[in-house]
């Protein structure tokens, strides 16, 4: 965290990453297919009511929109029990290194050259080069084709997780929102800085907008507590559901400002699989959330 303040600036009262970002509101339309795998009740409640936050990669909250490639949604889903999911997914389906200390390391070799003000790609190469667990990110970064707005963006939640069922059995997953919205590129110029944003609400008010939440499940020679290895393309699917997402509540000014979407809060029926990089976004979520609330305090408002 306070690497990432040193690179991009003190923001007080800001995430430290996934900076900039806007709230939204909707529900989640349960499919009752994976009743079966989890007894968490968001699986087999008709309508459970959600709250997210779409965002970009970065601790900067005032880079334009389509400045950064990586984009984000959180969300906490409340069931009926009084129980909570929350969960946070990125575009990338995995990610380039599988512990903590390989992360930061990819964090120190992003770091912007004074002069230039942005990444040096020697240092990055060289990163790469000493960490050949990042071949499946480096090549789902080299086919990555921006899509045109948050709606017809695909988010993924990289690490496993165990769903737990009625019997105690376990069956460890990774999920995936896949945008019902028909995919556009990102077109190559790009004026307005709240791009992703304004489009956002145009479209929001013509009418909701649905992903579809797919459960990928794992075979037994999978690694489960490895977020850089990506699991084969013909393993089961499950479709547990449809998200539904009604209106914009804000740029930080809805009911997700105040959220910490820690991927460790987890209702009964999910538990996390023993990943160190889970445990350690966790953490890292912790401290920007007290962070942010400590200066929000001391600024007398959370911009």
């Amino acid at each position: 965290i306070d690497t990432f303040e040193a690179q991009a600036g003190h923001y007080p009262g800001y995430r430290k990453n996934h900076a900039k970002g806007l709230c939204v509101s909707g529900y989640f339309l349960s499919s009752n297919e994976a009743s079966s795998l989890s007894r968490a009740r968001v699986f087999s409640q008709q309508r459970v009511p959600v709250i997210g936050r779409f965002a970009i990669g970065g601790a900067n909250p005032h880079s334009p929109d389509t400045s950064v490639p990586v984009r984000s949604l959180a969300l906490q889903f409340s069931s009926d029990d009084g129980q909570v999911w929350r969960t946070g997914m990125n575009t990338p389906p995995v990610l380039a290194v599988s512990t903590p200390e390989a992360f930061y390391e990819q964090v120190l070799a992003m770091t912007p050259d004074p002069a230039t003000k942005k990444p040096d790609p020697a240092r990055i190469q060289a990163f790469f080069a000493a960490h050949p667990e990042s071949a499946a990110f480096r090549q789902w970064a080299k086919d990555y084709k921006a899509p045109d707005s948050f709606a017809n963006s695909s988010f993924n939640s990289i690490n496993a997780f165990a769903l737990v069922d009625s019997a105690c059995n376990s069956q460890f997953v990774r999920w995936s929102l896949l945008p019902q919205t028909p995919f556009a590129a990102l077109p190559g110029q790009v004026d307005d800085r709240e791009y992703l944003q304004h489009d956002l609400q145009k479209r929001l008010s013509q009418g909701p907008l649905r992903w579809t939440l797919r459960l990928t499940l794992a075979d037994a020679s999978d690694p489960v507590d490895d977020p850089s290895q990506p699991w084969p393309a013909q393993r089961r699917t499950v479709d547990a559901g449809t998200l539904v997402l009604e209106q914009v509540d804000g740029p930080e000014q809805g009911a997700c400002r105040d959220l910490n979407f820690d991927p460790l809060i987890l209702p009964t029926g999910i538990e996390p699989s023993a990943d160190p990089i889970l445990a350690a976004r966790s953490a890292a979520y912790s401290e920007s959330f007290n962070r942010r609330s400590h200066e929000a305090a001391q600024l007398g408002a959370r911009p």
